[in-house]
């Protein structure tokens, strides 16, 4: 089951307080997703933006970009890092009580968000709210049940320490650091991936979820004219 919105939004807010503006490996992932764009479009959305890293990204491309957290902590960084973007919106709010457009957007991105929320009524929302041939991406966690997911997450461990000191000059983050992750971490659920499969195959027909090395797994769909 997902995570009350409170204990989600106290953890990020923690998480925020001794966070400084550094790699992880979610920023390994974000060459990737902007590869499944086109070079210019209209209107992004990015929910779970964090201190917004991926939503100034996509604000390079994006005519409007719109960032949504939980996490009050989270969004007052996101908009101090974005002092030099105007066309990056960020709000404080629940998702689930979020008003979603009707086919608004071009670019719907959620980067580790999605375990924390109920997929299957999040990925039919982002479904709804995309515009004719508009992109999803999700980049998130799963739970390992196969052989080949416990093989990529044992080699997960030693290319993410190396890239983790290319990036930082360090092998593991301050201890305030991950003491927060660890206690975030203490109630997270997540998904296998033929659970997400599943889902898909629901909600997203013709969807690709693809299982990547540093434990995470991607979904690319692209909404498809009626």
């Amino acid at each position: 089951m997902p995570e009350p919105s409170a204990v989600i939004r106290g953890d990020f807010d923690r998480i925020a307080l001794v966070s400084g503006e550094t790699w992880n490996s979610n920023d390994h992932y974000h060459p990737f997703l902007l590869r499944q764009l086109p070079a210019r479009f209209r209107k992004a959305l990015e929910i779970g933006c964090g201190t917004g890293a991926f939503s100034r990204l996509l604000a390079a491309r994006a005519d409007s970009v719109t960032g949504i957290d939980l996490s009050p902590q989270m969004i007052r960084l996101a908009r101090e890092r974005s002092a030099g973007f105007t066309n990056i919106d960020y709000q404080t709010a629940d998702i689930l009580d979020w008003p979603w457009p009707a086919g608004g957007y071009d670019c719907i991105a959620a980067i580790a968000t999605l375990h924390h929320l109920p997929l299957e009524t999040v990925l039919g929302r982002c479904a709804a709210a995309l515009s004719t041939g508009g992109t999803l991406l999700v980049l998130d966690l799963y739970k390992a049940e196969s052989a080949a997911d416990y093989l990529a997450g044992g080699l997960a461990f030693p290319v993410s320490a190396v890239l983790r000191l290319a990036h930082t000059g360090r092998l593991r983050d301050p201890r305030a650091v991950r003491e927060a992750w660890a206690q975030h971490g203490n109630h997270e659920q997540y998904s296998t991936l033929s659970q997400i499969r599943a889902v898909c195959a629901r909600v997203l027909p013709g969807a690709s979820v693809r299982r990547h090395l540093i434990w995470r797994y991607s979904i690319v769909w692209r909404k498809k004219e009626l």
